[in-house]
């Protein structure tokens, strides 16, 4: 009843605050005879007009600063405060306005920062091309009810953007989806008492991913990354100028089309075309940065959201240390001649420093250079097919995040491989050993990821995991003066446990199986999902979701991997008919590209699907 009366009191206070009160020609208590005051008139009545005039006013502010993001809103008015005047038809423009606490209000950059940015994103030849492809790009969700939880790809260039977003998206739905009632929660990071729910989430995607839930999970994406890249201190968020002319007449018109209008012919050709519309503000708190994001949603959403994104994060971090964090700044963090994401943007997205490298630390070249890599653990991972191509080696912090979620990048492409279940990322006796054993072989390896290292390093190995070679065995292995891990990894698993080995009889230790998924954003032909259309049969176009299950086989060599494959594709069987109705017997092993991806993490994993190979292009 209370807030019925409040409403009530707030709809009369609007209808009061917009009606001019009638002249008097003399106060109220100069008028003859005027002995006492009424009710109306009193001092406690004017405190509560003023108060509801005050509510009302925030209330209409409120309302032009969403349909003008490159304004912060208003702080609370308190109640001996009068409202703003704002004249009829300028809803948005005020006299003075409030600051949010931990906010500074949104301000031009300089041209030299302008044009440092500009540069430092796009070069200094950039075509026109890739310039459209990263200002026709929002950060807006699939509207096939079946991939409702991605983010949708029109235009090639900021995929990698748009891939680590959804990384962190996939980490709130699946994993926090109760926590996101609360729009402005932010959840510890990593595995522990914030992760409740004791089983595993559902394959029904359309359940997890209410509106409201999956505007909160972007929103709160976009947060944490941003605050991430500003080392936990800060958050830079980068709006448009709308032109006020253009925010006028929005009477039955939606947010979306209104922002969409207003960009309407604009370009970004030039950092001088930046600085003109480029609004930045600056969030020290986490709550009050959600909020900020949360009122500019519609705008990152737009076809400038990616863009703005990117320059959001680069700002965050701070544009002097990006370049430090580079081992050649003079290149251009979007690629030529197809307008990627380079490595540093997705590294920036994902770990908050713009490193080339997706190695564990700094690998030291001698004479004081070195390379940086990742540097930390991280919230979702990384995989790359040019691992399996043997052009890189992705370290563990990349390969094991804290969450079962992982950025694939293929040569012009990034996609998203995710678990449901964090438990596929623990160790079993077979895995847990040779990480150990894996770790310091790879701290000898001084050859960039090669996999080889000296005979001295060897034996280091040797004492630090407690491995006991026959003698014949060891002359055998360093007889090439250098150590291969393919070699040496085949010795340990024939190596008896006794003296450090992994030899294992029964053919049982280190099996795994268990369900990954894999979504491409980049809305492509379905043959699965085809529409009956008068003329025949149209494949729909729509982002890709597939589910594979995964098998690893304990052993490496042929025979026994060839018999385990079979052993564990007939085993599953039975068990996937009562975990999942729509799956069917698992079929022989099948190949994709991102299988190869796949074995990067698990070595020696077998993959199968339906219907069409999952693509990383």
């Amino acid at each position: 009843m209370g807030d019925r009366g409040e409403d009530e009191d707030l709809q009369m206070a609007i209808r009061m605050s917009m009606t001019p009160e009638p002249k008097r020609s003399k106060p109220r208590d100069a008028v003859a005879g005027a002995v006492s005051v009424s009710p109306e008139d009193s001092p406690e009545s004017k405190t509560r007009r003023r108060e509801l005039m005050a509510a009302a006013a925030e209330k209409r502010m409120a309302a032009a600063v969403r349909l003008s993001p490159s304004k912060p809103p208003p702080a609370r008015l308190s109640p001996s405060t009068p409202p703003p005047a704002m004249k009829g038809g300028e809803l948005g423009r005020r006299v003075e306005e409030p600051r949010l606490k931990g906010v500074n209000s949104s301000k031009e950059l300089s041209a030299d920062v302008a044009n440092q940015l500009f540069t430092m994103v796009f070069g200094n030849e950039v075509s026109k091309g890739i310039l459209a492809q990263w200002s026709n790009q929002g950060i807006r969700y699939s509207s096939d009810p079946v991939t409702s939880m991605g983010l949708v790809q029109h235009e090639g260039g900021p995929c990698g953007v748009l891939a680590a977003i959804q990384a962190f998206v996939l980490k709130y739905i699946i994993f926090f989806s109760d926590e996101l009632k609360d729009a402005l929660y932010m959840p510890h990071k990593g595995l522990g008492a914030s992760f409740k729910s004791q089983s595993v989430p559902s394959y029904n995607f359309s359940s997890l991913t209410e509106g409201v839930k999956v505007s909160r999970a972007l929103v709160r994406s976009m947060g944490e990354i941003l605050f991430s890249c500003g080392s936990n201190r800060r958050a830079v968020i980068a709006t448009l100028s709308i032109p006020e002319n253009d925010i006028q007449h929005f009477e039955g018109t939606s947010e979306d089309e209104v922002i969409a209008k207003s960009l309407k012919g604009l370009s970004i050709e030039s950092a001088l075309d930046l600085q003109k519309v480029l609004r930045v503000e600056t969030c020290t708190s986490q709550t009050t940065a959600l909020q900020r994001l949360e009122a500019n949603l519609s705008l990152f959403q737009s076809r400038m959201g990616a863009l703005l994104f990117l320059i959001s994060a680069l700002l965050s971090r701070g544009l002097d240390l990006v370049q430090s964090d580079r081992d050649d700044p003079s290149l251009p963090l979007v690629t030529a001649p197809f307008g990627h994401a380079s490595q540093e943007i997705v590294n920036l997205l994902l770990c908050g420093e713009a490193v080339p490298n997706v190695f564990d630390g700094r690998m030291d070249l001698g004479g004081g250079m070195f390379l940086k890599g990742i540097s930390r653990d991280v919230e979702v991972g990384f995989l790359t097919l040019l691992e399996s191509l043997n052009f890189c080696k992705v370290g563990q912090f990349l390969k094991s995040p804290k969450w079962p979620i992982w950025v694939v990048g293929s040569e012009s492409h990034y996609t998203v491989l995710f678990a449901l279940d964090p438990s596929v990322q623990n160790e079993n006796e077979l895995e847990g050993r040779e990480t150990q054993i894996r770790k310091a072989f790879d701290a000898q390896d001084q050859s960039g990821g090669g996999g080889f290292i000296s005979v001295e390093g060897f034996h280091q190995v040797l004492k630090e995991t407690n491995i006991k070679f026959p003698p014949d065995k060891l002359e055998h292995l360093c007889s090439a003066g250098f150590i291969v891990w393919s070699e040496f990894w085949q010795v340990i698993l024939d190596l008896d446990q006794s003296l450090g080995g992994l030899k294992d009889s029964s053919g049982l230790m280190g099996r795994k199986v268990f369900d990954l998924y894999h979504f491409n954003g980049i809305a492509k032909s379905d043959l699965n999902g085809s529409q009956v259309i008068s003329g025949g049969e149209t494949p729909l176009q729509r982002p890709r979701l597939t589910k594979l299950r995964v098998s690893v086989p304990p052993r490496w060599t042929p025979e026994e991997f060839m018999a385990d494959v079979k052993v564990s594709t007939a085993s599953t069987a039975s068990e996937s008919v009562g975990k999942d109705n729509e799956e069917s017997k698992p079929e022989s092993s099948q190949h994709a590209p991102l299988v190869d991806c796949i074995r990067t993490r698990w070595a020696r994993a077998v993959c199968s699907w339906s219907g069409d190979p999952p693509s990383i292009v």
